[in-house]
């Protein structure tokens, strides 16, 4: 099994990074495999709403990295959508990605279809819950099978690691991925 994290930040390693890597602590201890996907150095645009995707499950342009990422993401097990909230949503890169699997998904339905998967988010302060919807509404439009946490999948900081002293924030990161652990597995051992 395997889930690939999609860390919508233009920082590398800061702290959309930090927690979508707490959760696949969890998911390692089981022995999932994890692959960190950080867009801060990869380029992509937007949908221009060619709709050249329909029936063949790909997107067909090819001057940007959203092939080889989607691509990596339609053969995981569990997706993991993070990022930092920018203007009371997600990043723009985070807002690219979205908006061109969103697409490709509509025009090729089931490419995602019950896969485990959520939305985590770093804040600084308020604004938290646009970002969180963008994402977990993506997925569930997906039909991507959606784990919780028991709280909001939401942790606080704005400089790099300030996200590590959220003790309740992070706990909640942790038991994501324990959720994330059950569910696969689960999935894994039925006939659905």
């Amino acid at each position: 099994m395997k889930v690939v994290g999609i860390n919508g930040s233009a920082r590398k390693d800061g702290n959309t990074a930090i927690i979508i890597r707490a959760v696949f602590e969890e998911l390692e201890k089981e022995g999932i495999e994890t692959e960190l996907i950080q867009l801060y150095d990869k380029k992509l645009t937007g949908c221009i709403g060619c709709m050249g995707c329909a029936g063949k499950g790909y997107c067909v342009l090819k001057d940007d990295d959203f092939g080889e990422i989607f691509r990596k993401v339609t053969a995981a097990d569990g997706i993991i959508l993070g990022s930092p909230v920018y203007s009371a949503d997600v990043s723009a890169l985070m807002k690219a990605y979205l908006e061109r699997a969103g697409i490709v998904v509509s025009k090729n339905p089931g490419l995602l279809r019950r896969k485990a998967g959520a939305a985590v988010v770093a804040t600084r302060r308020g604004a938290a819950m646009p970002a969180l919807d963008a994402l977990t509404h993506n997925l569930l439009n997906k039909e991507v099978l959606i784990v919780g946490s028991g709280q909001w999948n939401v942790v606080y900081g704005r400089e790099p690691g300030d996200v590590l002293k959220d003790e309740e924030g992070m706990n909640n990161m942790h038991r994501l991925g324990q959720n994330m652990a059950w569910l696969l597995k689960l999935l894994a051992s039925s006939d659905c």
